[in-house]
């Protein structure tokens, strides 16, 4: 239920944002507040968890949602103009929709189950990851050639709308990884409570959010959205790989709190820049389309990224406790394990932004210029 109404709130969350801010200063400044609230979700909801586990209950963490859906309704409907939509039209990409959501399921299915009980290499894994490869290969073809498909393929000819979602989809699965594998290494062998969980991530958010509320417009109209994606992940990627740096009795202050300070830089640079990016290659009448596919992408990254960390994180920790070594020293090397997947991962992301960089310069950019 939360999975269908958070689909039927982002996919046009962005495309609002440029609508009703056209002009570039403003809409800089409400994509920097739309990214620091897409970005800073994890560790907000660490603290916010922690806070409510430890002085209530854990199940009441499931409420949270209840009174900022109902805050979100009502202000949506005294402070947004109506607006009607065209109806549900006949030929709607039903199938298209299924072999989508199929793909994805049974990718992150096989990674989490067959791979990390039988490995790789098994025939289980290979035959499942085979059918989740046909599955996204039928909904390419049903793409190109449905009558209104669900994400018309054309959309993709914009580089820039293309690139950076690509650079999300990396990014996202390098960074999803490290708030709960983080929170692991903290719990498992530092022994935080879920508190002091929260609080350790804290730095993340305040710093994301400084940037992205209060900076990330200058930084934007002065430098160009996509001059600030490399230096945004590279801060990243730094982080990571200090993290994965990270000892069996490490300190906060020493070998934690500098990650997170990096991360939240890094992000508060470099996710409004690249919304930014992604939603200048859409066309006004695509903009609702290329916020849906902002917001999946992301989601998608996030899912397949955290799937693959962990499993592998896991598997190394497995192994190394089968040979003897204490638990403790076992699962840091597992998490050190993911955290360089995870900047590798940021490599990759980095190394996509010049396709980025070739393409025609935002009008945010050139007004900046």
């Amino acid at each position: 239920v939360q999975g269908i109404g958070g689909a039927m709130t982002s996919a046009v969350i962005l495309g609002m944002i440029v609508t009703m801010f056209p002009e570039h200063r403003e809409q800089a400044k409400a994509i920097g507040v739309y990214a620091f609230v897409a970005s800073a979700g994890g560790s907000v909801g660490l603290l916010a968890g922690g806070v409510i586990t430890q002085s209530i209950d854990w199940h009441w963490i499931f409420f949270v949602n209840i009174p900022i859906g109902i805050a979100t309704a009502v202000f949506a409907r005294r402070l947004l103009d109506d607006d009607h939509g065209i109806g549900l039209s006949e030929g709607a990409d039903v199938p298209g929709a299924i072999l989508i959501t199929a793909a994805l399921m049974l990718g992150v299915y096989t990674i989490v189950k067959p791979a990390a009980d039988y490995g790789w290499g098994a025939g289980r894994t290979l035959a499942l990851g085979g059918a989740s490869l046909v599955l996204l290969l039928g909904f390419l073809v049903r793409e190109a050639t449905a009558r209104k498909p669900l994400v018309p393929l054309r959309i993709l000819r914009s580089r820039n709308l293309a690139s950076a979602n690509l650079i999300q989809v990396l990014s996202v699965a390098g960074m999803f990884g490290v708030f709960f594998l983080g929170a692991l290494y903290l719990r498992r062998v530092l022994g935080y409570d879920a508190l002091q969980i929260g609080l350790a991530f804290l730095p993340v958010t305040l710093t994301m959010g400084t940037l992205s509320i209060r900076y990330s417009e200058r930084l934007v109209t002065r430098f160009g959205a996509r001059n600030l994606l490399v230096p945004g992940l590279a801060l990243i990627m730094l982080a990571l790989v200090l993290f994965a740096q990270a000892p069996v009795h490490g300190s906060y202050v020493a070998h934690v709190l500098p990650s997170m300070l990096l991360l939240g830089i890094g992000a508060g640079v470099c996710f409004p820049a690249l919304m930014t990016v992604a939603m200048s290659g859409a066309s006004p009448q695509d903009a609702g389309l290329a916020s849906g596919l902002v917001n999946t992408t992301a989601q998608v990254g996030g899912a397949l990224g955290l799937a693959v960390l962990a499993t592998l994180s896991t598997s190394r920790s497995g192994h190394l406790i089968a040979q003897g070594q204490s638990t403790a020293a076992a699962l840091t090397s597992g998490y050190h394990l993911a955290f360089w997947i995870a900047a590798a991962l940021i490599v990759a992301a980095i190394a996509v932004v010049p396709l980025v960089l070739g393409g025609k310069q935002p009008a945010l950019d050139a007004g900046a210029q």
